[in-house]
C-alpha cells in the first residue's frame, strides 16, 4: 500500500482552535528551543504551534527528535494528550528517493515503505504507557491506538493490548477491546488472527456494561456468527446488558435479516422483549426494526402500541415529532390497526406545542372512520371547551392557534360524516365571539349549504348569538347566511327584527359632541395615574410621607352600550354597510313569497330603505381606509333601493339576488371538495403494490430504492433524504446540475465545485487539478460569501503533485432565505520556482429555489399575514405570453409556490388575480399576489403587477429577482 500524498489526510483525525497560535506561527528553530524548556506551559504552547504548522503543510523534521527527547516521558497530562495528537499528524515513514520514484514509474517494483528510526523510540514510549500502573494512562493510550493505522507501530504493541483485556479496571478493559477491534479491522489476520475468539472468551466472562457492549461491537463487525451465538445463549439477559448493547443487537438484527431473510424468526423474541425497554431509544428502534422485518398484524400492533406509549410518555418535542412521522408512515399501510389506537394518539393533544398538536390532528384525521367518528368528535369538542378555560400565559399563546386547528378538524369530520354535523355545530357556535370565530362561521356556512335539514336549528342559534359577534369579518358572513337561507316567514321576520334592532335608527354618524367627549376621555386615560405626595401627622404626633395614586374615572354614561353591529357601522365600515343593505333587501324580497302580510312587508321595506340611506350618508361622511369603496357602496345600495321600490327592477333582479349567491357558493364548495378528492386519488396512485413475480431491484444498479411490500431494511428513503435526493430523478442528472466550473481549462489550476444543499447547510466539494508539471505547495482555496451565509469550515492548505488532483471540502451555514454568492481565489506556491500565483474563481450563485417549498393556508390566514408583513416588492409584468392562465402557471412553476385562488381554465376573460403562497425551510412565509390584465390596445400583451410580501427583506427581494429573471428569460423562447 503506497503512502498517501497528503499527510494530513492520512493521519489527522482532530482539529485545534485557530487562536492557539495567535500572532503568527513561530519558526522551526524557535519551536525546537521552546520544547527544551522546563516549563510545561511553554512546551504545550510550542507543541501546539508545531501541530498547527504541520497541518498547514510544513514538514518540520527537527521537531520529531525534540519531542522524543523532552516531551515523551513527561507526567504532565495536557502535554501527554498533545503528544498523542502530534503522533497522529507527524509523518512516520521515510520519503522515497527520486531514483526509487523513477524506477517505480518506469514499471519496476513499488516503493517500499520504511519506518523512520525515531519511531522505534516512540513505540517504546507507547509500550511504557500501556503497562503504566495508572489505569487512566493505560486507557488513554488504548484510545489513542484506535486511531493508529500503521502495522509497524501496532505490531509490537499487540501483546500488551491483549494483556490489558485482563486488567482489574473496567476503563482499561473496555478500551482494550476497542483497540483489539481496530487492529483486527485494519490489518486482519496479519496482526491479531485470534481476535474474534479472544473477544468471545472475554465477553463471556465480562460483567461491565461498557466493556461488554464494546466486545459485542467487535463481534458484530468482525465475526457475525459468533455474535449471533452469544446472543442466542443470553436472550433472557439482554435487557440487563444496557441500552448500548440493545442498540447493537438491533443493528445486528437488521444486518443479518438483510443478508438472509430466513433468519427473522431467530430475532423476533428479542425484538418483542425490547419493545418494553425503559429506554426510549431502544423501544423506538425495536419498534421500527420489528416493522421492517414483519408485516403481520401482531407485529405491527405491538410496534404501534410502543409508538403511542412513547408519544404520551416523552416530553421532548423532537422525539414526539419523530414518533408522529413514524405513525404517519405506518398509517399508509396499516390504517386499520392504527384505528384501534386512535384515542391513545389523541392523548398527545395535551402537549403545549402547537406544532405537535397540528401533527397529531393530521395523523388522527386520516384514521377517522364511521365507527370511531363519534368518539373523535367528542374528544375534539372537549379540547375546544378546554381552550376557553385555560387562563395561563403559555396556554393563551397556544389557545388561539390550537382552537382554530380543532375547529378545522371538526369541520373535516362533519363534512365527511354528516351524522355528526348536528352534534358539533351547536357547540361550535358558542365560539362565534371568540378568537376562532372566523373558522367557526366558515364551518357553519358550509354546513348550512350542504345539510338543508339542519338549517332551521342553525339559523335560530345564529340569530340568538348574533348580538355577541364583535368581529367585522365574522359579522359579514353571519349577515350573508341570514340573508340567503332564511326560508320561513317566522325566521325572516325574526332575523330582520334582530338586525334592525342591532342596527338602530339613522344617522350612523358620530355627532360632534359625542366625538369631543370620546376624545377627552381618551386623553384623560392616556395621562395615566397621577402621583401625589404630601406630609401628614399621624395619631401619635409623628410626621410621615403619604403617596396617593389618583386615576381618572370614566362615568358610566360615557361607556358605549350600543350593539356591536351599530358600532361597526358608525366606526366607518363601508363594506359592512353594503352587506347589511344586501341582507335586508333579500329578506324584504323573500318575505311576500313566504306568507308575510303586506303590512309587515311594507314596514320591513321602510326600515330597510331608511337604514340604507343612513349607510350611504355614513359612507360619504366617514374618513377611513375604506373611503375608496364609497362608489361601490353607493351603486350597490342604489340597486337594492330600486329593487324594493321599482316593480320592474324587482322582477328583473329578484331571481338573481335570491338564488345566484347560493349557486355560486355551492360551486365553490364543490371545487374545494374536488381538490381534496384529487389529492386523495394522487395518494392512492402513489401506493405501489408488489407482485409475486416482480423483479428484484439492486440499489447499486438503479437510482431509486426498491419499492416493495416490506419496508426496505436499507432505509432507502432516509438515505435519499440524507444525500439531498428526495425526488425520484436520476442521481447523476442531479449531480451534474449542481456542478459549477470555477476556473478555465487554460488556468494552471482547474477547479470545479459540486454543491449540495441540506436546508441549513451548504456543502462544497471542490475538485482541484494541477495542470502544471511542477508540485504546487500551500495551495489554499480562499472563500468568501455575500448574503446571509457564514463559512463554518474553511479548506485546509494542500500540496498537490504534478498533474495530480485533490478534493477539498468546505461547509457553509445558511440562516435565512436570501440569494447569496460564494466567490474566492486559489492561492498557491510553485515548489520548483518558489513563485506565488493565484487564480480568481467564478462566483457560485445560490438560488432561492433551493429553500422554497410549496405550502397552503386559508384565505383568512393569507389576508392576515398580508396585512402584517411590512416588506413588499412590486414587479411589473413584462412577458410575451398572451394567455392569462398560462402566465399564472408559468409563475407558479418557476417560483415553486402553490396557487390558493381557484380559477376555471375554460373561462376566457381579460383580467386575472391570484394569491400564491410558499414557505421556506427556515419557516419564513412568502406571499405573492398576481394581478394581470390583457390590454386590447397593446396588441393583446399582458400588463399588471406581481407583489411579493414577506416578514424579512431578503426573501422579498430574492423572490422578486427570481420572477423578473424568469419572465424576461422566457421572451426569446416565445418569440421563436
Amino acid at each position: 500500500m503506497s503512502a498517501a500524498t497528503n499527510s494530513n489526510e492520512s493521519y489527522c483525525t482532530f482539529t485545534l482552535a485557530s487562536d492557539v497560535t495567535a500572532g503568527g506561527l513561530p519558526s522551526e528553530e524557535e519551536i525546537a528551543k521552546q520544547l527544551e524548556s522546563n516549563d510545561p506551559k511553554i512546551k504545550r504552547h510550542a507543541l501546539k504551534a508545531a501541530i498547527m504548522a504541520m497541518l498547514g503543510g510544513e514538514a518540520m523534521p527537527r521537531i520529531l527528535m525534540q519531542v522524543i527527547r523532552f516531551c515523551i516521558n513527561s507526567d504532565d497530562k495536557p502535554l501527554k494528550k498533545l503528544c498523542m495528537l502530534y503522533w497522529e499528524v507527524v509523518p512516520k515513514y521515510q520519503e522515497p528517493t527520486s531514483d526509487e520514484v523513477l524506477r517505480a514509474a518506469s514499471g519496476g517494483t513499488a516503493v517500499p515503505r520504511k519506518l523512520l528510526p525515531e519511531m522505534i523510540l516512540v513505540c517504546n514510549a507507547l509500550m511504557n504507557d500501556l503497562i503504566h500502573p495508572n489505569e487512566y494512562v493505560r486507557g488513554g493510550m488504548l484510545r489513542f491506538l484506535c486511531k493508529v493505522k500503521d502495522e509497524e507501530i501496532l505490531g509490537p504493541l499487540i501483546p500488551s493490548i491483549k494483556a490489558c483485556l485482563q486488567h482489574r479496571h473496567q476503563y482499561v478493559r473496555k478500551n482494550a477491546v476497542l483497540a483489539v477491534f481496530h487492529a483486527h479491522r485494519t490489518h486482519g489476520e496479519a496482526l491479531i488472527p485470534d481476535g474474534p475468539e479472544l473477544v468471545e472468551a472475554f465477553i463471556s466472562a465480562e460483567t461491565d456494561v461498557g466493556a461488554r457492549r464494546n466486545a459485542f461491537l467487535m463481534l458484530y463487525n468482525e465475526s457475525e456468527e459468533l455474535a449471533i451465538q452469544f446472543l442466542a445463549k443470553n436472550l433472557d439477559d439482554v435487557s440487563k446488558f444496557g441500552d448500548g448493547f440493545a442498540l447493537l443487537v438491533l443493528d445486528l438484527t437488521r444486518k443479518a435479516c438483510r443478508r438472509d431473510p430466513n433468519q427473522k424468526s431467530r430475532f423476533v423474541r428479542v425484538l418483542f422483549q425490547m419493545l418494553g425497554s425503559d429506554s426510549a431509544a431502544v423501544s423506538y428502534e425495536a419498534a421500527w426494526t420489528l416493522i421492517s422485518l414483519s408485516n403481520s398484524p401482531t407485529a405491527v400492533r405491538a410496534a404501534a402500541v410502543t409508538y403511542t406509549n412513547l408519544l404520551n410518555s416523552q416530553n421532548d418535542n423532537n422525539v414526539m415529532m419523530i414518533v408522529l412521522e413514524r405513525l404517519g408512515e405506518l398509517q399508509k399501510k396499516h390504517s386499520k390497526i392504527l384505528q384501534e389506537l386512535l384515542q391513545d394518539i389523541l392523548r398527545a393533544l395535551s402537549s403545549p406545542n402547537p406544532d405537535i398538536c397540528k401533527k397529531v390532528l393530521d395523523v388522527a384525521m386520516t384514521l377517522v372512520t364511521s365507527k370511531n367518528v363519534s368518539e373523535v368528535v367528542t374528544t375534539l369538542k372537549r379540547e375546544v371547551s378546554k381552550t376557553t378555560q385555560e387562563s395561563s400565559d403559555s396556554s393563551e399563546d397556544k389557545g388561539k392557534v390550537y382552537r382554530n386547528m380543532l375547529i378545522s378538524a371538526i369541520h373535516g369530520c362533519a363534512v365527511r360524516f354528516p351524522d355528526v354535523a348536528e352534534s358539533v355545530v351547536h357547540t361550535l357556535m358558542d365560539f362565534l365571539s371568540s378568537d376562532g370565530g372566523m373558522q367557526v362561521v366558515i364551518f357553519v356556512r358550509a354546513i348550512v349549504e350542504q345539510y338543508p335539514d339542519l338549517r332551521p336549528a342553525i339559523l335560530t342559534k345564529l340569530i340568538a348569538t348574533a348580538d355577541e359577534v364583535n368581529n367585522n369579518h365574522v359579522m359579514c358572513i353571519c349577515l350573508w347566511i341570514l340573508g340567503e337561507y332564511c326560508e320561513t316567514s317566522e325566521t325572516v321576520v325574526h332575523a330582520f327584527d334582530v338586525i334592525s334592532t342591532q342596527l338602530g335608527e339613522a344617522p350612523y354618524i358620530v355627532q360632534a359632541e359625542e366625538k369631543q367627549a370620546a376624545e377627552q376621555a381618551a386623553a384623560d386615560a392616556a395621562k395615566g395615574p397621577k402621583l401625589v405626595t404630601k406630609n401628614v401627622v399621624l395619631a401619635d404626633g409623628t410626621y410621615a410621607t403619604q403617596t396617593i395614586y389618583s386615576e381618572p374615572k370614566v362615568a358610566p354614561a360615557d361607556l358605549d352600550k350600543s350593539p356591536n353591529l351599530r358600532k361597526m357601522i358608525v366606526g366607518g365600515d363601508i363594506f359592512m354597510g353594503t352587506i347589511v343593505a344586501s341582507c335586508m333587501t333579500k329578506m324584504c324580497l323573500r318575505a311576500p313569497d313566504l306568507g308575510v302580510g303586506a303590512v309587515g312587508v311594507k314596514k320591513m321595506t321602510v326600515k330597510a330603505l331608511l337604514a340604507m340611506c343612513g349607510i350611504v350618508k355614513m359612507a360619504e361622511a366617514t374618513v377611513s381606509a375604506q373611503k375608496s369603496s364609497l362608489a361601490d357602496c353607493s351603486e350597490r345600495v342604489s340597486l337594492c333601493c330600486r329593487a324594493l321600490l321599482d316593480p320592474k327592477a324587482r322582477a328583473l333582479l329578484k331571481q338573481t339576488m335570491l338564488s345566484e349567491g347560493k349557486v355560486s357558493f355551492a360551486s365553490f364548495l364543490k371545487h374545494i371538495q374536488g381538490k381534496e378528492g384529487d389529492g386523495e386519488e394522487k395518494k392512492e396512485e402513489e401506493l405501489v403494490t408488489a407482485q409475486a413475480d416482480d423483479l428484484i431491484h439492486f440499489r447499486q444498479l438503479r437510482s431509486l430504492t426498491a419499492q416493495g411490500g416490506d419496508l426496505d431494511l436499507d432505509d432507502g428513503s432516509d438515505l435519499a433524504r440524507a444525500t439531498g435526493y428526495a425526488d425520484g430523478s436520476s442521481l447523476l442528472s442531479n449531480e451534474l446540475s449542481h456542478v459549477y466550473q470555477l476556473s478555465g481549462f487554460a488556468d494552471p489550476v482547474y477547479a470545479e465545485a459540486f454543491v449540495t444543499v441540506h436546508d441549513y447547510d451548504i456543502l462544497l466539494e471542490i475538485l482541484v487539478i494541477n495542470r502544471t508539471p511542477n508540485t504546487l505547495a500551500n495551495l489554499t482555496v480562499e472563500l468568501s460569501t455575500m448574503g446571509d451565509m457564514k463559512i463554518v469550515e474553511r479548506p485546509q492548505s494542500q500540496t498537490i503533485g504534478p498533474l495530480d488532483q485533490v478534493t477539498i471540502r468546505a461547509s457553509i451555514k445558511v440562516s435565512s432565505t436570501e440569494t447569496g454568492h460564494i466567490f474566492g481565489t486559489i492561492v498557491y506556491e510553485d515548489a520548483s520556482t518558489q513563485e506565488k500565483g493565484y487564480v480568481n474563481l467564478n462566483d457560485i450563485h445560490m438560488d432561492i429555489m433551493d429553500y422554497i417549498r410549496p405550502a397552503t393556508c386559508t384565505d383568512e390566514v393569507f389576508r392576515s399575514m398580508w396585512a402584517e408583513f411590512e416588506w413588499e416588492n412590486k414587479v411589473a409584468v413584462s412577458t410575451s405570453i398572451k394567455d392569462l392562465v398560462e402566465f399564472l402557471d408559468h409563475v407558479v412553476s418557476s417560483t415553486n409556490m402553490s396557487c390558493l385562488t381557484p380559477h376555471d381554465r375554460n373561462e376566457k376573460g381579460s383580467f386575472l388575480a391570484a394569491n400564491l403562497y410558499a414557505k421556506s425551510v427556515f419557516g419564513e412565509d412568502a406571499l405573492v399576489n398576481v394581478s394581470v390584465e390583457k390590454k386590447d390596445d397593446n396588441d393583446g400583451k399582458l400588463a399588471g403587477y406581481i407583489r411579493i410580501r414577506s416578514k424579512t427583506q431578503g426573501i422579498a427581494l430574492s423572490l422578486g429577482d427570481r420572477i423578473t429573471s424568469v419572465q424576461r428569460g422566457l421572451q426569446p423562447n416565445k418569440k421563436q
